[in-house]
């Protein structure tokens, strides 16, 4: 057999490509499906969470901040621990934009706070002098949408096995059970906001999209991984 492919080079080309393929599904794959499982401790995003993430793809955020943190010297002493790929085990779609004309935002609950983020979305150059981004005073005024985020919550649980319900996971619960959570979690938010009209909203049962948005944002980071514990992949 041997002799018969030295004696044809298309043949042992195309034997050499087959087991060149075999050994890589062999190799890769297995590695590949276990770095891209949630890491130990990852916690799906709160229905307020979700609703600022949608508010984060309207804006189109992602055009001008990346997630993805690479495990570069420069990137990691700048924007914190590099990105883990099982970090992202429940994103859909992934966020890791193509481009930072801002910084990118993986770690930025670990850094920032709420009060910061307002005064950020309200009128950018206030704490960032310089800013070229635009002003987001819209998002003070438009109700956040609380039944698609609890939609998109819901089909992720049934149709991905996104663990909500679980006792090491996020409380989803029925629609007036994840209303009431909902809200509760916005009072968090707002209690450190000085926007009075927000307040007032909140008051009323409505929640802002820069009340949403900040929850995302806070939520970005470090923090959202609970009990964590050093994998392989994070060595």
């Amino acid at each position: 057999m041997f002799e018969f492919l030295e004696k044809n080079p298309f043949f042992f080309t195309l034997a050499f490509v087959v087991a060149f393929a075999i050994a890589g599904i062999v190799e890769i794959l297995p590695n590949f499906f276990k770095s891209a499982r949630p890491i130990e401790g990852l916690k799906p995003y709160s229905i307020l969470e979700t609703a600022g993430r949608q508010v984060y793809i309207k804006e189109g955020c992602y055009n001008c901040h990346s997630q993805l943190i690479r495990p570069f010297q420069a990137e990691v002493q700048r924007y914190g621990a590099y990105s883990l790929s099982g970090e992202y085990a429940y994103d859909r779609p992934f966020l890791w934009g193509s481009r930072r004309i801002g910084p990118d935002l993986h770690r930025v609950g670990d850094v920032r706070t709420t009060a910061w983020h307002e005064k950020h979305m309200l009128e950018p150059t206030s704490v960032v002098p310089g800013s070229i981004m635009p002003a987001y005073k819209h998002l003070f005024t438009k109700d956040s949408d609380f039944d698609t985020a609890y939609a998109e919550a819901y089909a992720e649980k049934k149709i991905f096995g996104v663990p909500y319900d679980t006792p090491n996971g996020v409380k989803l619960g029925d629609i007036k059970e994840a209303k009431k959570l909902f809200l509760e979690e916005a009072k968090a938010i707002v209690d450190d906001m000085q926007n009075p009209q927000i307040a007032q909203a909140l008051k009323e049962g409505r929640v802002k999209e820069i009340v949403a948005l900040i929850a995302y944002l806070n939520s970005l980071g470090q923090s959202r991984i609970a009990h964590a514990t050093p994998t392989k992949e994070g060595k």
